[in-house]
Order: structure tokens, then C-alpha cells, then sequence
């Protein structure tokens, strides 16, 4: 049967676990969370958060699909490695359109 819809290599399969590449229950755990998201999704990989939204003393998580593991790992250490100057230059970049 024909959805329409064209699966890329990096969707998850329906019967795909997602897996944890970040979590923290510090207490900037969703922000950090919403950042590593944004990270992800800027380089094509899928992903949610996952934690509670009234009580943030509890663990937070980035998941992706469980064969995009590896390649999620390397893109936040990269971003990791690149530092603070790197968001600076890429958010002026992103501004200037």
C-alpha cells in the first residue's frame, strides 16, 4: 500500500527503539535538552525529549532512533569540541540568512 510518505534513511522503523544520547536531571536538564534537540535536528537527525514537564528534578532525554546512535554521538561531540564560538558563529550565520 502507498502512503505518500518517503522514508530517508535516518527515520526511525516502526519497530525501531529509541535510545538516550543525552540525559540530566540537573536543573537545566530541559533547557540543555532543548539544545542538544535543536543540534540534532539542524544536522537531520530525528529525535525527541522526553521528561517531566512539572516535576524537573527528574531525569530529561534526548533519544533517537537506535541505529542513528553513533552518528548523533559524533555530531554533539563535535559540538562539544567546537565550543561556545562555533553557536556565536552559526547563529550570526543564521541571521544573515
Amino acid at each position: 500500500m502507498e502512503t505518500g510518505v518517503e522514508l530517508t534513511e535516518s527515520d526511525p522503523t516502526p519497530d525501531e527503539s529509541m535510545v538516550p544520547v543525552f540525559s540530566s536531571s540537573n536543573h537545566d536538564g530541559e533547557s540543555e535538552s532543548m539544545i542538544i534537540k535543536s543540534i540534532l535536528e539542524a544536522s537531520g537527525v530525528p529525535c525527541m525529549v522526553v521528561g517531566p514537564q512539572t516535576l524537573p528534578n527528574l531525569e530529561f532525554q534526548v533519544q533517537v532512533p537506535e541505529h542513528m546512535l553513533g552518528e548523533a554521538q559524533r555530531i554533539l561531540d563535535e559540538a562539544r569540541a567546537a565550543g561556545p564560538s562555533a553557536a556565536m558563529e552559526a547563529e550570526r550565520f543564521s541571521e544573515e540568512g
